[in-house]
């Protein structure tokens, strides 16, 4: 089975609020979806955190190593693509393009075989995932109204990022997280995002050190981005000293950016993101490069359903996986998946076992967010 085609399906008209000064236009476009299309039928889907002017750049670039290469062989072709585009790749919208070609051609290699990915990934290590609900901040008084809806829906953990946190004072931020502590109670698992990675972060070490003291006196989970992204140095020194876990990496691209974080335990939670790292292929190896070092695999999902239903079936591979990304309210999660994601009571998702990424896509609500139809599948 060859490839035959590369397709790409731009998003827009509803993406999520990204905590930026300058908020992205309802209609700009930040995700755009993948088909690789076979010679025989076969269609996989995939998803890339680019939009489609940079993705198309990249894909006429990648384009000549795609066409005629095996569809069933993804690890080896993404690899071909990452040693092909040295000048032009090892990061950036080269990297990003192809995790949405490597998550479609899992896709087609579990569709082809008949098994979920995480099973041809190695084996499944479980059925089912907690998702933490991931949403903004906003002020103290607005947050019961934001994290109310979350909880009612069956989230057992919610992470809360950006918005005016780190940006006024030390009350300010501690009022925000006292609201949020109040408004879930005390047996839903808390989560907060400084949002280091924003433009003109302004804090250091000893700032995230202080926080993190704070953070503790509300049972907060883990404390992610306190430091710009970059600040390798800073991290190693505040996972040593922090007294609860801390989280980040999430713009990193290809596994070897995240050798140094991992080696020098920089982060207890490493956090890459599949739509961005370069697929499945780089991000199993990044989690289990983590595993070997103890840290936690905590995939970031700031993306879509195709990213989500990706997310899932590393986790399910992953031995110490605890919990998954779920963005809420997110439409280009909801809108493209043929079946809801239902939460059990205990605020659980179960992780698909059908072929590939193991979820039927809605083809009314891609054609909603992007004006083109999903090409059919034979399998």
């Amino acid at each position: 089975m060859k490839i035959k085609d590369i397709r790409l399906i731009p998003l827009a008209g509803s993406t999520s609020e990204g905590g930026w000064e300058a908020e992205i236009a309802a209609d700009d476009n930040l995700h755009t979806l993948v088909e690789v299309i076979t010679d025989e039928g076969v269609v996989g889907l995939g998803s890339v955190y680019t939009s489609l002017k940079l993705v198309e750049g990249s894909v006429s670039v990648l384009l000549p190593q795609l066409i005629g290469e095996s569809a069933i062989e993804p690890a080896r072709v993404s690899e071909k693509l990452h040693q092909s585009t040295f000048w032009q790749g090892r990061g950036g919208a080269i990297t990003h393009a192809i995790s949405g070609i490597d998550i479609a051609l899992w896709d087609i290699f579990g569709k082809v075989t008949g098994q979920p990915i995480s099973r041809l990934l190695g084996g499944r290590y479980r059925e089912r995932i907690k998702p933490y609900g991931s949403l903004l901040m906003t002020e103290p008084e607005e947050l019961p109204d934001r994290l109310g809806p979350a909880v009612e829906r069956g989230f057992k953990a919610i992470k809360m990022g950006w918005g005016p946190f780190g940006r006024f004072s030390g009350q300010k931020d501690e009022a925000i997280v006292r609201a949020a502590r109040d408004t879930v109670g005390p047996d839903v698992e808390l989560m907060v995002d400084a949002g280091g990675s924003d433009r003109f972060w302004p804090h250091g070490y000893k700032w995230a050190l202080q926080r993190s003291d704070m953070l503790c006196e509300y049972d907060v989970v883990w404390f992610e981005e306190p430091l710009r992204p970059d600040d390798l140095a800073g991290y190693v020194r505040l996972t040593e000293n922090a007294r609860l876990p801390i989280a980040s990496c999430e713009v990193l691209t290809r596994r070897q950016a995240f050798q140094p974080w991992i080696e020098q335990r920089a982060v207890d939670y490493i956090q890459p993101d599949v739509t961005k790292v370069g697929g499945l292929t780089e991000e199993y190896r990044i989690a289990q490069h983590a595993y070997e070092h103890s840290i936690l695999f905590v995939p970031h999902g700031w993306n879509t359903a195709v990213g989500l239903a990706a997310d899932l079936q590393l986790v399910a591979a992953i031995p110490t996986a605890r919990w998954v990304e779920y963005i809420t309210p997110a439409p280009y999660i909801e809108d493209l998946v043929d079946a809801p994601f239902e939460l059990d009571d205990e605020g659980f998702l179960e992780i698909p076992d059908g072929p590939g990424l193991g979820v039927r896509w809605n083809s009314d609500g891609v054609r909603k967010h992007s004006g083109l139809e999903l090409t059919p599948s034979d399998l």
